[in-house]
Order: C-alpha cells, then sequence, then structure tokens
C-alpha cells in the first residue's frame, strides 16, 4: 500500500480567517490509518482552530480535506460525527446531571416501537466500558465521576458512533500521572483495533511514549512534520517557538530577606496534618509531592476556602486569623488558583475588569466606578506581564492558556498590599515558550521582594526556580531540601518512603 492509499485523512492549504486575524494560514496534515499523531504548537499557533474546522464547528476560507481520499466539504458538527470523526477536549462536554448511558448514545438512542431501550443501551454502554476497562458503571451520574472518568466516557461515546479518529485535544492536562498511565493504554488499544488519533498535547513525554510521527504548527502556519524518534527536545521546541531555548529556568541568585510568611502545624482532619513551612521576602519555595499529598488542600485552608481544625499563619511575625479569603487577600496573600478557567477567571469578562476585580471597592468615586482609572491600571498591569492581547476589552475566553495564565497575575499584581504570592501549577497546560515567560514573571516577583510559593507537580520546573523544596507525602511534609541538594530522586524519595513523619528537614 502507498503512501497516499495510507491516509485516511488529509488537509491541505487549510486557510481560516477571523475578523482581523488569520488564525490558519495555509496549513497542512496527514494521518495515517492506525497512527496516532501529536500535534504540538505554542498556545496560539492554530491548534484548536484546525482541530474546529476537521470537525465541523468551523468552515476554512481556503483548502481542501480529504477523508479515505475523497474530498469531504461538513456543514457542521454533525456530519464530521457521521464521518466517524469524534474530538475528546481536555474540558469534558458531557451533561452532568445524566448517567452514562444517556451521555454515551445521546443522539443515537437505541428505539424500538417509538420506545427507548434503557436495558438494551445500558448493556451497550457497560460493555464499551469494559472494553476501555473502566471502574465505574453505565448507569453512574457523570457529574459524580472524575475528568479521567468523564473522558473514557466521551470515547465511549465514540466507540459507540463507530468513530475511526479520535482527537485527543489536551486529556492529560488535568490527569494525575496514574490517569494519564490509563489513558495511554486506551490510546495504544484504540490504534490497534486500527483507529487514527490526532493526540494534542504540550507534554513531551505524552507525545514520546504515544506517538510515531508529530506535526508542529506555530503562528498559524504548518512548521514541518518529523518522525517523533527522529527528531530531538531542542530541534523540537525550536520548530515549536522558532528559537532556541537555552536557559529554560531563569532563576537568578537574590538576596534574601528576612522571613515574610510562616505558617505552623497546620491540620485538617482527613487531608493533612502538622505541615510547618516558611517563606523568606526575595525566595521561591516549591511545594510538591504526588498528586493527593495535601498540597492544594492545605493552601486552601492558609487562605480561607477552607477551614482547618488546627495551626496558625504568621505574615511578617504577626499572626493573622483568616476566616474567608478576603482576610487573606487583605493581608496581602494572594493565590492563583490551579484551574485558572474556573477559579482564576470569568471568562465572558473583559481582561481589564479581571483584572481588577479583586479592587473594585478602592477604585469606586463618589459611589460610582472609576473607569478611567480601572482602564489605565489594567492595562499597565497586563503590559508589565506582556499579556499578547488586542484590547482590554476583549474576553479572556479569547485568550491562550499562557495569557489567561498572565492576566491571573495581572489581577494579583493590582492588588497594591500584596507581599505573598501563591501560585498552584502555575504552568498546567500551557506551552513551552509560555511556561519561560512565566518564570521570568516569577523571578522578577522575587527581586521586588515578594514570597513566592510554587505548588507544582513538574519537577523539572520545582528544581529549575526554586530556592528550597518542601516535599509532601500522605498530608504532611516529609522534607525540606535547600536548592543544592534538590534532585529529581531526592524529591522522589521523600514523595514515596515509608515510616516518615513530620518535617524531616529545615526551615530557614
Amino acid at each position: 500500500m502507498n503512501v497516499a492509499e495510507d491516509l485516511i485523512l488529509e488537509l491541505k492549504g487549510i486557510t481560516k480567517i477571523f475578523p482581523g486575524v488569520k488564525a490558519l494560514n495555509n496549513v497542512q496534515f496527514q494521518l495515517r490509518r492506525g497512527e496516532v499523531h501529536a500535534l504540538m504548537g505554542e498556545n496560539g499557533a492554530g491548534k484548536s482552530t484546525f482541530i474546529k474546522v476537521i470537525t465541523g464547528v468551523h468552515n476554512a476560507e481556503e483548502g481542501q480535506m480529504y477523508l479515505n481520499g475523497k474530498e469531504v466539504h461538513f456543514k457542521g458538527p454533525l456530519d464530521a460525527q457521521e464521518a466517524g470523526i469524534a474530538a475528546v477536549y481536555q474540558h469534558p462536554t458531557s451533561y452532568p446531571e445524566l448517567s452514562v448511558t444517556e451521555n454515551i448514545f445521546m443522539g443515537h438512542e437505541t428505539v424500538k416501537g417509538g420506545i427507548i431501550q434503557w436495558r438494551e443501551m445500558n448493556e451497550k454502554a457497560q460493555e464499551l466500558l469494559d472494553s476501555l476497562d473502566a471502574d465505574f458503571k453505565a448507569t453512574d451520574e457523570v457529574g459524580a465521576l472524575s475528568v479521567a472518568q468523564q473522558q473514557m466516557t466521551e470515547i465511549a461515546k465514540a466507540l459507540s458512533s463507530n468513530a475511526q479518529i479520535f482527537i485527543l485535544d489536551e486529556p492529560t492536562a488535568a490527569l494525575t500521572a496514574n490517569e494519564s498511565e490509563k489513558l495511554y493504554g486506551i490510546v495504544d488499544k484504540l490504534r490497534e483495533d486500527g483507529k487514527s488519533v490526532i493526540f494534542i498535547s504540550h507534554r513531551f513525554e505524552d507525545m514520546y511514549r504515544l506517538a510515531s510521527r508529530v506535526t508542529v504548527f506555530r503562528d498559524s502556519q504548518y512548521i514541518g512534520t518529523y518522525d517523533v524518534d527522529g527528531i530531538s527536545n531542542a530541534d523540537l521546541i525550536k520548530a515549536m517557538v522558532g528559537r532556541e531555548i537555552t536557559d529554560m529556568y531563569p532563576k537568578e541568585k537574590i538576596e534574601l530577606g528576612k522571613e515574610i510568611f510562616r505558617i505552623e502545624g497546620m491540620s485538617r482532619t482527613g487531608f493533612f496534618k502538622d505541615v510547618s513551612l516558611n517563606v523568606r521576602a526575595g525566595e521561591i519555595v516549591g511545594l510538591t509531592g504526588l498528586v493527593g499529598a495535601g498540597r492544594t488542600e492545605t493552601i486552601e485552608s492558609v487562605c480561607g476556602i477552607t477551614k482547618p481544625d488546627a495551626g496558625k499563619v504568621y505574615l511578617e511575625g504577626k499572626e493573622l486569623n483568616i476566616k474567608k479569603p478576603e482576610d487573606a487577600m487583605k493581608a496581602g496573600i494572594i493565590l492563583l488558583p490551579e484551574d485558572r478557567q474556573k477559579q482564576g477567571l470569568i471568562l465572558s469578562w473583559g481582561l481589564g475588569r479581571n483584572v481588577t476585580l479583586p479592587i473594585q471597592d478602592e477604585l469606586a468615586s463618589n459611589g460610582f466606578n472609576d473607569e478611567k482609572k480601572e482602564r489605565e491600571l489594567s492595562k499597565e498591569r497586563l503590559e508589565e506581564v506582556d499579556t499578547k492581547a488586542v484590547t482590554i476589552f476583549q474576553p479572556a475566553s479569547s485568550l491562550s492558556g499562557g495569557n489567561q495564565q498572565k492576566v491571573v497575575v495581572a489581577k494579583a499584581l493590582a492588588q497594591s498590599n500584596m507581599k505573598v504570592v501563591i501560585m498552584d501549577e502555575p504552568t498546567k497546560g500551557i506551552d513551552v515558550g509560555a511556561k519561560k515567560e512565566i518564570y521570568e514573571i516569577m523571578g522578577q516577583l522575587a527581586k521586588k521582594g515578594y514570597g513566592i510559593i510554587m505548588i507544582s507537580s513538574e519537577m523539572p520546573e520545582i528544581i529549575g526556580m526554586s530556592d528550597r523544596v518542601y516535599v509532601m507525602r500522605n498530608g504532611r511534609v516529609s522534607g525540606c531540601l535547600d536548592r543544592s541538594e534538590v534532585t529529581q530522586e531526592r524529591i522522589l524519595e521523600l514523595s514515596m518512603e515509608q515510616g516518615s513523619s513530620g518535617n524531616g528537614g529545615k526551615t530557614a
């Protein structure tokens, strides 16, 4: 079989134009039968728009799309589904109040004599779940499932409609390591069954684990397609960002000040116990451990989101009485949450109003909002973190993940009393170029004397950016490492070893 006969999907010269912007510029792509093909590029490179062209959400102004060698024109998503193309997104699009079966068979229910055959559908849905080694039932309500389980439901839905092409858009971004491994197994099975998969990801480990080829987009253009086993990390990064990134972690040596922040003996039954840590002015403190170790839960209690059973919080040597998030913010403790879309931003609002949301009271004049002052302040803060946007009035939903994260940082900077910045998974789901920009912003904040706590599951950034690292395991701090002694092996040892309790390390 020659290459042309081996192609299940091919796109040529695809151009998509939105008002004022060319979202795709003459891009191309080829997908073989039974292939897992990675699609990579920075946020804003055009990947999402390209996928929406394939799935019939957008119609391209120029170019052709071929399915099984025949040119196709999709009028909408239903045409793509009927042609055997299914998409599974990072944020599942299921109906949470319905059962797994109802979600799987939505739009193509089994009906006999005008009556929906629920028993037959439940049995078929369970067979699909069993084939994916699912650990939940077809009768379960989708809203009660984890993100990984909801994604599995979406894959089962695609299988129920006999899809031949699966598009997985950042599927591992919100998954734990174990959940990611399970997803890898499902993708392997799809490939073994002759299905073709387009796998979009920022994580190199996803690409190396699954794909045989990788296509790179940059600035809405096609850069190239490469064999995964024939391209180095450095060359791939250069293809994605258009330049070499030689110093991924721009950590400067900064003269640290006095202790600015400390927590002592924080405990919450069932979540974490006797957690203590401290941060000095200008210091970046990493907080890591396996997912489920209690890192985020501890910080949420510190910031008044949840109520701890015990523990004290000190800022500049004074004990604080934090009952709610507003108390922490007024004191100068600012949390940048892990889920920027649900907890950090109001996506339908303009960038400017997102930035000034926490300080609306300060902007009020004679009972009215000082809109001129608001515009000036938000513009200054967005420029300070180099947010790539056309106007402060465009909705936050229109930005790439990296730029959305910059808006969250700008919102923190708008609060003039900020002293401590807590960043929970600050580079989650953003591309390699945007990651470095976030690291540079962290370095600038440290230079200005802020205390920074970075919660992260990514060991390279923990090692590359932290002055000290606290490791948590089973809700406790199992160790504290100075920068000079931090290694991946040591972090793993403290994350997984048994029998250790207490701080097991030192505080500065």
